[in-house]
């Protein structure tokens, strides 16, 4: 099998496990592996998200951010789960209800410790956050996973 299509169904299988995950079943969100190092997650900001003062909670934000940096960096990574070891966050504008797109790229290190960096892009294409995480590898196998060997 030539490696274009080894990467792309590694590239399928983890936007599959990431769909499987529990936590997304509270979110109206799609992962698209774009390339090597390059995470896209498509997702909405509906009002349920919000905390008192009207915007979306800074646990959407930081959830988004660290998935995209996350699968931007475990797309370089084909036998192991990684995880986040930090994540630090910068907050630029509120976010309410409507569509966001997390950016997610791949940043340096391809051994044991991956930086990835992330930024969520609302509606009107401006910036309203972006993060810098730490991901390293752990002793899960990602073929037993459930979603991403299914």
């Amino acid at each position: 099998m030539p490696p274009e299509a080894g990467a792309s169904a590694h590239f399928r299988a983890l936007e599959s496990l990431y769909a499987a995950a529990p936590i997304n079943n509270m979110f109206d969100s799609r992962l698209e592996i774009v390339e090597a190092g390059l995470a896209r997650i498509s997702f909405a900001i509906e009002p349920g998200h919000y905390h008192a003062g009207g915007a979306a909670h800074g646990t959407s934000y930081f959830k988004m951010l660290d998935d995209a940096a996350f699968y931007a960096c475990n797309s370089l990574v084909t036998d192991r789960f990684l995880l986040t070891t930090a994540f630090n966050l910068l907050f630029t504008r509120p976010l309410k209800a409507g569509p966001v797109v997390a950016e997610g790229r791949w940043i340096s290190g391809q051994r044991r410790v991956f930086v990835g960096e992330a930024r969520l892009i609302d509606a009107d294409g401006d910036e309203a956050a972006r993060g810098t995480g730490t991901f390293m590898r752990s002793s899960i196998a990602l073929a037993g996973l459930p979603g991403y060997s299914d």
